[in-house]
């Protein structure tokens, strides 16, 4: 079974040794960051440093000046990691060890270009926006992303690419110092704090059917006993959560939204895949990080997965979890696969992150039943040396 492990360029670029242990584990392809959100990192090998702070999102290579020449919204230069092209320099040192590379572009999700831009970016009931969420509706983040998508995944030797962030971002997000979590919103509550009342949106909103002020109020009022300390707990299941959204706006304000929000969702993949696969040369692979629920927010953008699959060439679903996990995950794509398709299982591999990596074996074996083509393993560069000895004697057993 084909596998291929994440990687940054900060990973490879200033260790020699790098490029080779990553060829060791086994896998066919490295999937390696372009384009990436602000983050904190464990290096725990390398021979320069052992944490990376990106401050800010960034490109990983040099941004073509003409391209991005009078726009408002444009990528942000790095100076973390040395070099002008770390990506570049990256891929051709995993190239020389005979492992291919596909580039990793994060779209939706820019606190930096968010702060700067605040009137781009999703805003809630409340009136508060999230400055590391654009707007997936409005037409200049839509620009943005599909510019951006072009340039950062079509990289010189890149096989493919896979689009994170490709749909809508909301509350949800590993903020410095989050201090979000006194009220026990759960992702009923995490639903309706998602919900963009921009212009745009609110626009959308009324083309669906529904008055935004009335929906507006009505996502307050179905806030407010999570604020009291008595909201709803998680439904056991996985997409119950938007019957409770439902059950708390009624029906005709919660069609409009899932309407309005599943159609931008939609066209915006749709036009972003366009767009790179008309900048790419013949083979070219365009994957989308992805959950199979169109109402589902974040990294793994929600998808309806007939449409999904009837433009990308596949998706990189999130499996690690268990069993559950897995099936909830892959089997709402199968149906919709072709011969070509390809569905990759997302697996854990960093024991510290509640990874899996001495499962690994039984894992992807249970994925591969459940319909999984692939395995993407998430981070050999976060990874320590015990979890990628897990991991190379797995694959080597597959």
């Amino acid at each position: 079974m084909r596998a291929a492990a994440f990687l940054y360029p900060w990973d490879v670029v200033g260790d020699p040794a790098a490029a080779d242990r990553v060829a060791e584990l086994g896998v066919a392809s490295v999937t390696l960051a372009s384009a990436y959100h602000s983050t904190r990192a464990l290096t725990p090998r390398h021979p320069a440093h052992r944490i990376v702070t990106a401050r800010h999102s960034a490109v990983y290579y040099p941004p073509d000046e003409a391209r991005w020449a009078g726009r408002r919204l444009r990528p942000y230069r790095q100076d973390w990691v040395p070099g002008d092209d770390p990506y570049g320099a990256a891929a051709e040192r995993l190239a020389a060890a005979g492992v291919e590379t596909h580039s990793w572009v994060i779209l939706a999700h820019n606190g930096r270009l968010g702060a700067e831009h605040p009137e781009s970016t999703v805003v809630n009931a409340h009136g508060d926006h999230y400055p590391w969420a654009p707007c997936v509706a409005r037409p200049e983040v839509r620009e943005y992303a599909a510019t951006l998508a072009v340039e950062a995944a079509v990289r010189p030797g890149a096989a493919g690419t896979e689009l994170e962030s490709c749909g809508w971002y909301g509350l949800d997000h590993l903020h410095a110092h989050d201090k979000i979590g006194g009220a026990s919103l759960g992702p009923v509550g995490g639903q309706l704090m998602s919900l963009c009342f921009c212009g745009v949106c609110r626009a959308g909103y009324a083309d669906h059917g529904a008055d935004p002020e009335e929906l507006r109020a009505a996502v307050g009022r179905a806030l407010a006993p999570f604020w009291a300390g008595v909201g709803r707990p998680a439904p056991p299941v996985a997409g119950g959560e938007w019957a409770a959204v439902v059950e708390l706006l009624g029906a005709d304000l919660a069609a409009a939204a899932a309407g309005w929000r599943a159609a931008v969702a939609s066209s915006f993949q749709r036009e972003t895949v366009a767009a790179v696969r008309a900048a790419a040369p013949a083979g070219f692979r365009v994957l989308l990080h992805a959950e199979p629920a169109p109402h589902r927010l974040g990294a793994n953008a929600g998808v309806d997965p007939a449409d999904v699959l009837a433009h990308a060439d596949g998706v990189v679903v999130p499996c690690t979890g268990g069993d559950a996990v897995r099936a909830a995950g892959l089997g709402p794509f199968v149906p919709h696969r072709g011969p070509g398709t390809t569905l990759a299982a997302n697996l854990q591999v960093v024991a510290g992150m509640g990874g899996r990596p001495r499962e690994l074996a039984a894992d992807a074996a249970h994925a591969a039943a459940l319909g999984a083509t692939e395995l993407r393993l998430y981070h050999a560069g976060l990874a320590s040396d015990d979890d990628l000895t897990a991991v190379r004697e797995a694959l080597a057993k597959l």
